[in-house]
């Protein structure tokens, strides 16, 4: 019988009550693209089905949008580095990242997200946090909540483009 879901597993070691479900999110995405990207061809990987992003760019955003957004979480602005990531998201490299590459990608974003997060004050979850280069307002829980959901949602279109491809 495979594993209940993440959040159904209880508390992990290290984090706060209140930001369980955070890594809860980031825990299950891991696992959840890990496992649809190891049935996935390499390629598969690349292909844009009807014009749709393709597994490796989602991959590549899922990454790329968690490090920004913990930046903005840690109160800071976006790096010349992180920018010129941003700009390649949907750029497979030469030659074009593979599976594992891929999922070690993913492994440490969540890896980097986790570390921050465990070391998150709950005094802090309402401390403003300014977003973007319009410095659009948000709070440090209001960027955690948008790091659990917007990474979830990447790993369902991961999932669901890797069953359109594979078919």
């Amino acid at each position: 019988m495979p594993e209940p879901e993440y959040w159904l597993r209880g508390p992990i070691d290290g984090f706060a009550p209140l930001l369980q479900p955070v890594a809860h999110s980031l825990c299950q995405a891991r696992e959840d693209v890990a496992a649809a990207l190891s049935h996935t061809p390499a390629e598969h990987l690349w292909m844009t089905p009807q014009g749709a992003a393709s597994i490796g760019f989602h991959v590549k955003h899922l990454c790329g949008s968690l490090d920004r957004l913990m930046s903005y979480a840690r109160g800071e602005a976006l790096t010349a580095a992180q920018l010129a990531y941003l700009e390649m998201e949907s750029a497979p490299g030469t030659p074009p990242a593979d599976a594992a590459a891929l999922i070690a990608l993913v492994d440490e974003a969540v890896e980097r997200a986790l570390w921050q997060l465990r070391g998150t004050s709950v005094a802090t979850l309402t401390d403003a946090r300014a977003v973007g280069r319009q410095r659009l307002p948000s709070t440090v829980i209001g960027l955690l909540v948008h790091v659990a959901e917007h990474t979830t949602r990447h790993a369902g279109q991961i999932i669901t483009t890797a069953k359109i491809v594979t078919k």
